[in-house]
């Protein structure tokens, strides 16, 4: 069985970060490892107030010093929210220790959406999330994301042309892969694209546009394309399947949504998900 370590917050209800990952991606049939970074009683998005916030930073070294001594080894390291350039610091250490030339190292620069960047962040922190996407084999910004990465103005009506100049521009902070979340050809459609830098080669996936704002999606995305990416699929499977599942988990929730308006509703969606990589990896045994 394939291994992945995910490193991110876990909100106790709101279901976002490490309560969307480690479902998510056991649905998938990879056992997945967990270091949480920090403690909420729910997320920090819009609805929410007065959350409690306990910092795991002091943690993390005996985590890893005790994996060390275990001889863990993970086939993927998928990065979420970090919420300090401390933390930022330790996790470059933790890749280091842990990484093979047969380690996939995704990192998700968390720190901001809809053209705002999260409450706590600064610009120290912008620098040491390159420093971090610099040791990374792929990199998942949003368009908020990338503009910060970037240094540039957030905007949401980038044409594809544009897009593929920023992923260029992305790898170029030392990834071999760019992807950005959220990225629409057109008001229509929406999904992501990517770029593979030592091949000069975009893949793209769009579906249908469904209107709203919606919790959890990105980490939704990012979890089955890190899942997807462990079990052996191609770039453009799994970024297929990332886009088509977090929109069929919009789907889920569009009947509930008045009461489910802290995130997506996904368990209903998880079956599907299971189906769809146990019959991948039955096609390539």
């Amino acid at each position: 069985m394939k291994r992945l370590l995910t490193i991110q917050d876990i909100s106790c209800f709101g279901k976002c970060s490490l309560t969307v990952a480690l479902p998510v991606i056991s649905a998938m049939g990879v056992e997945t490892a967990v270091i949480p970074t920090a403690v909420l009683s729910t997320h920090t998005g819009s609805g929410f107030s007065g959350y409690t916030f306990r910092d795991l930073t002091d943690d993390i070294a005996g985590i890893t010093a005790h994996w060390k001594k275990l001889g863990l080894h993970f086939d993927t390291i998928y990065t979420g929210y970090l919420g300090s350039v401390e933390q930022v610091d330790i996790i470059k250490r933790l890749i280091d220790d842990f990484r093979t030339e047969d380690t996939f190292v995704v990192v998700d620069p968390v720190m901001g959406d809809g053209g705002r960047m999260y409450a706590g962040f600064d610009n120290r922190f912008i620098t040491a999330m390159r420093s971090l996407c610099a040791v990374a084999d792929c990199i998942l910004p949003n368009a908020t994301e990338t503009a910060l990465l970037l240094g540039e103005n957030y905007r949401n009506d980038l044409d594809l042309e544009e897009i593929q100049d920023r992923l260029r521009r992305l790898t170029a902070l030392g990834s071999r892969m760019a992807i950005m979340t959220g990225a629409s050809p057109d008001k229509q459609h929406n999904g992501a694209m990517a770029y593979i830098a030592d091949e000069d080669r975009f893949v793209t996936s769009f579906g249908r546009n469904i209107s709203g704002s919606y919790h959890s999606t990105g980490d939704i995305f990012s979890s089955v394309f890190s899942g997807g990416m462990t079990l052996g699929m191609d770039i453009q499977k799994a970024l297929d399947l990332a886009v088509s599942f977090t929109r069929q988990c919009i789907e889920s929730t569009l009947p509930v949504r008045e009461d489910h308006w802290y995130s997506v509703r996904f368990e209903p969606c998880l079956g599907t998900l299971a189906d769809a990589c146990r019959e991948y990896v039955g096609e390539q045994s």
